[in-house]
């Protein structure tokens, strides 16, 4: 008898114990349902408040400007005129972290602050170029020779203290016009022709050893650290998109105004998302209390 009145005992305790957790459960699951009503009613109601009117950004591929082709690989047939006259196999030059740096010889714009800022970045960097990482000068103006490269580069040497290391690793290059095409594609360098000139933006890109692009630096002016670092990032193989992607989430273009806005729905709604994932894990792990 007292085995049996044992065994309805603790029958007892665990159907309560039970009971209590379903009804915990059955409590925590409405408050979940309630902040998901809530988030719901926050994300549409600041969609309301905001009054920002949905459109396309048309500007993922620009007719100018930078597309970044992250952890993608260089064609293999694209080809060079290097300083001494010689064809020779773009591929072929990579066996360590390449920056490849498209401009144009004549440009009477951005590209010579853009050169000055890599002539400058690599004599303050700590990196040994021609060793650790080597630079490639590609012009895309087909009719430029390779005479016009070489002055220039002698002309950018003499602006830095370690001239004799970095001429080693610093190359200067002209090409055909297909090879340019296939080039600028490849890297997404987007230009237009202007006149007898190029309207064209100002970055550098940096592929591994393997050929695959791995980073891009946008601007006239590189901070020794992040170029160090997308050096290292290159030889390991690693890719790292530009402050300018992770911009792009929080910015949409807007058409009629042609001008970048600050996209306050997209932002608002990913906040929300957030704490209302919290505030779930809260109520799920947080123990109960019991009662006195």
């Amino acid at each position: 008898m007292e085995r049996n009145r044992i065994f309805r005992t603790k029958k007892y305790a665990l159907k309560q114990a039970w009971e209590s957790t379903i009804d915990g459960l059955k409590g925590r699951l409405f408050s979940f349902k309630s902040v998901l009503l809530i988030v719901f009613s926050l994300f549409f109601s600041g969609t309301t408040l905001f009054a920002q009117k949905p459109f396309i950004d048309n500007t993922k591929d620009p007719e100018i400007g930078i597309v970044e082709h992250l952890d993608e690989f260089l064609p293999k047939d694209i080809y060079l005129i290097n300083e001494n006259n010689e064809r020779v196999c773009l591929t072929d030059l990579i066996d360590k972290p390449t920056v490849i740096n498209w401009v144009y010889f004549r440009c009477p714009g951005i590209c010579s602050p853009l050169m000055e800022g890599l002539a400058r970045v690599m004599d303050e960097s700590d990196m040994k170029p021609g060793i650790d990482y080597q630079v490639l000068t590609i012009s895309f103006d087909p009719r430029e020779t390779i005479d016009l490269g070489v002055r220039k580069k002698v002309n950018y040497l003499n602006l830095v203290n370690k001239k004799d290391e970095i001429a080693k690793g610093w190359h200067f290059f002209v090409s055909d016009s297909a090879s340019i095409a296939k080039g600028t594609d490849a890297t997404g360098f987007k230009y237009k022709k202007a006149g007898n000139d190029f309207t064209h933006a100002a970055s550098i890109c940096m592929v591994s050893p393997k050929g695959k692009i791995t980073r891009y630096l946008n601007g006239v002016n590189f901070l020794p650290f992040d170029f160090k670092m997308a050096v290292i990032e290159s030889q390991k193989g690693m890719s790292a998109p530009t402050i300018n992607k992770i911009m792009q989430y929080c910015f949409s273009y807007d058409p009629v105004g042609q001008a970048y806005v600050l996209n306050v729905t997209k932002i608002s709604g990913t906040l929300i998302l957030f704490f209302a994932i919290v505030f779930f894990l809260v109520l799920i792990f947080k123990p109960k209390r019991k009662n006195k």
